[in-house]
């Protein structure tokens, strides 16, 4: 991959990773509610779930997704009905205790979402569009994998330790109840944008 490609690339996956979105909005209301080393699996789901997404997409995959468009339609409609649950849970969700049933994703629970994500298989498709040329797929994807799990992994700490960051803040049942709400209403709006933005 020529040089000026792969800063291109980096500054791709910069932009698109640090920006609000589902992920980085869970990240954050996982993080205030379970605190950073609870929510650490997910967000290493989060960080290196898109990067095992894109390498196989960058392979071929992602052919299925932009030249079917039923397969698209029942993406975006399973992921719009995956992040109202998400958003209902979180919304409704109170203050969590060490012995509380409710428990943050998991690595694979986070890593799985992502293949249900129109965003990311929007996303992946245009790094697959945009930076593979197709001399040397194997080591272009790699390469395209590698700068996403770098870059991901330090978007996903960075909105865990945000998240965390305002523990203290919701010190009593009113403000967790209003922040939760909050996260909640973010990610329902993240889903039904989805039947509203054509380019997918």
């Amino acid at each position: 991959m020529p040089f000026d490609s792969l800063v291109q690339l980096c500054i791709f996956a910069l932009a698109s990773l640090y920006t609000p979105g589902p992920n980085n909005i869970m990240l954050a209301s996982s993080g205030a509610r379970f605190g950073i080393r609870r929510t650490l699996p997910h967000a290493l789901g989060v960080a290196f779930g898109f990067p095992l997404m894109l390498f196989p997409m960058a392979l071929g995959l992602g052919a299925l997704f932009e030249y079917s468009p039923l397969f698209r339609e029942a993406l975006r409609l399973l992921g719009a009905l995956v992040m109202l649950w998400i958003g209902w849970k979180v919304g409704t969700a109170g203050r969590a205790k060490t012995d509380d049933a409710e428990r943050p994703f998991t690595f694979v629970m986070a890593a799985g979402f992502q293949w249900i994500n129109p965003k990311a298989w929007a996303m992946a498709i245009a790094v697959v569009g945009g930076y593979m040329l197709g001399r040397a797929p194997l080591t272009e994807a790699a390469i395209c994998a590698g700068v996403f799990g770098t870059c991901g992994l330090g978007s996903a700490l960075l909105w865990t330790s945000g998240g965390a960051a305002i523990r203290r803040f919701l010190s009593t049942d009113a403000r967790i109840r209003l922040f939760n709400g909050m996260m909640g209403a973010l990610i329902a709006a993240c889903a039904l944008f989805l039947f509203l933005d054509t380019t997918l």
